[in-house]
């Protein structure tokens, strides 16, 4: 496949930005690859691991004369990451990101972006609870689905680019629009962690030491409890419509499971039991 953007700057080398640069150069999909931070250890890593070619604490220093912008910072923070290094990017330069939510990304960065440059939002539905640049895996995405959510200033060339540069590194890129984007991922994504995160309060609030005695399932249920809290929150506040109501149905489903519980209700609790028993399976074609 031909390079498709001569320098990249990943702003924001973790998990997601680290992994993109990583498998983006393995495919000769990019050239030179500048890292921003506020991490020296995090950034020194990056270099260090190859995922980057040199780094900078100043976001203009690093942004300059780059053709591809990527913004893997907390997504409240990424139109003031725009605004800053906008203004020194090489003409027709595209900027894209890797975020969890759309909608309110779009809005905020078109807000501060010159007409000169596209942005094209992408989130690529892969990961681990594991955080930084020593976290980055270039095999990451190989195999998984990419949103790609086309805002109004999305050009047909910068989507043709963005979408390729993840076909590129072995993902299978779906475009909708953000507002349907960010629905779904309030269910399949941030719900779970939403879930995660109060399964271990709840614990806490009873006996933390009872975690000693968990098995595969409490493990499975609240491994993503050890992602990184600031993105976290950040994505829960962005998406706080969505998000609000799944965590509502949730309860509900929760309330009705309690309700047959306390009433000794075997046939109520069987029933909604099977019905979420027989929908897993058939999902992924597995009785496990």
């Amino acid at each position: 496949m031909p390079r498709l953007f001569e320098r990249v700057t990943i702003a924001g080398v973790g998990l997601i930005g680290g992994s993109l640069a990583l498998a983006a150069r393995a495919a000769g999909l990019v050239g030179e690859v500048v890292g921003y931070g506020r991490s020296a250890a995090n950034l020194h890593t990056a270099q260090q691991r190859g995922i980057v070619d040199r780094y900078s604490h100043d976001p203009r220093e690093a942004a300059r004369d780059a053709d591809l912008l990527v913004l893997a910072v907390p997504v409240r923070a990424m139109a003031s990451v725009v605004r800053v290094c906008a203004p020194v990017l090489r003409a027709g330069a595209v900027v894209t990101d890797v975020g969890s939510v759309k909608g309110s990304v779009i809005r905020d960065v078109e807000a501060v972006l010159p007409a000169s440059l596209a942005f094209v939002g992408a989130h690529p539905i892969a990961g681990t609870e594991a955080s930084g640049a020593v976290a980055a895996q270039a095999d990451l995405f190989r195999g998984s689905r990419c949103i790609v959510t086309p805002g109004p200033r999305a050009t047909d060339t910068a989507v043709a680019k963005v979408r390729a540069v993840w076909e590129g590194v072995g993902m299978q890129v779906d475009v909708m629009a953000a507002a349907r984007h960010d629905e779904i991922l309030a269910w399949v994504s941030h719900l779970p962690h939403a879930l995660a995160y109060s399964a271990v309060n709840a614990l806490l609030e009873v006996d933390g030491a009872m975690q000693q005695f968990a098995g595969p399932s409490f493990r499975d249920l609240t491994r993503v409890a050890a992602s990184s809290t600031e993105m976290w929150c950040d994505v829960f506040l962005a998406n706080a419509a969505p998000v609000e109501r799944a965590i509502a149905t949730v309860i509900g489903q929760l309330d009705a499971l309690r309700q047959a519980i306390v009433a000794g209700d075997a046939a109520a609790v069987q029933a909604l039991l099977a019905r979420a028993q027989a929908a897993r399976r058939q999902w992924r074609g597995t009785a496990t």
